[in-house]
């Protein structure tokens, strides 16, 4: 092979290359879109841990303020904050707040993630997501991490870790009280 054919083959292979990448983040935009404050909250589906699982979606909370949180039985500082969110929860699910809780426990472990709730007294929804594709879809760096979304499904406010929620907590139910006070569309 010549030279010059050698440099025609690596133009050739440098403009797949690069041809692709348009191509893949063209079509992957969505999925390559961090997650932050005032960016629209994605869709995700889940299933309900009760005796006979349903599926849920983002869309079935429309127009509700949500503290959408999303944790596992196994990590410790999830375990710290539950407390906190099921004190939210009797504080302001009354005035119309929902809290969905979605843990990303492997799949066959329900019964593990009902032990869970029973253990902590938990009253609010929690589903389970056994693929973990929530921690894609929201772009987690790990567990917990929790999104407050307002009525119009835009997200306030990104929580990583326990301890964002934990210490923050009277700023977090005061953000969270602004946004059950603003009307329905």
């Amino acid at each position: 092979m010549t030279a010059k054919q050698q440099w025609m083959v690596v133009l050739g292979i440098v403009a797949f290359l690069v041809g692709g990448a348009f191509t893949a983040s063209h079509f992957l935009k969505d999925e390559l879109t961090n997650v932050t404050t005032g960016s629209d909250a994605p869709g995700f589906a889940a299933s309900t841990v009760d005796a006979t699982p349903q599926m849920k979606s983002l869309s079935n909370y429309r127009g509700e303020v949500i503290l959408l949180n999303i944790w596992a039985t196994w990590c410790g500082p999830c375990r710290e904050e539950m407390p906190a969110i099921e004190r939210l929860h009797q504080e302001l699910g009354g005035k119309g707040l929902k809290i969905v809780a979605v843990s990303v426990d492997n799949a066959g472990e329900e019964q593990k993630i009902r032990d869970f709730v029973k253990e902590f007294g938990l009253n609010f929804e929690v589903l389970h997501d056994a693929s973990g594709s929530i921690q894609g879809i929201y772009r987690t760096t790990g567990v917990p991490e929790t999104f407050i979304i307002d009525r119009e499904g835009v997200v306030r406010k990104r929580l990583i870790g326990h301890t964002d929620l934990t210490l923050n907590y009277d700023g977090n139910k005061r953000l969270l009280e602004q946004l059950l006070a603003q009307p329905k569309s």
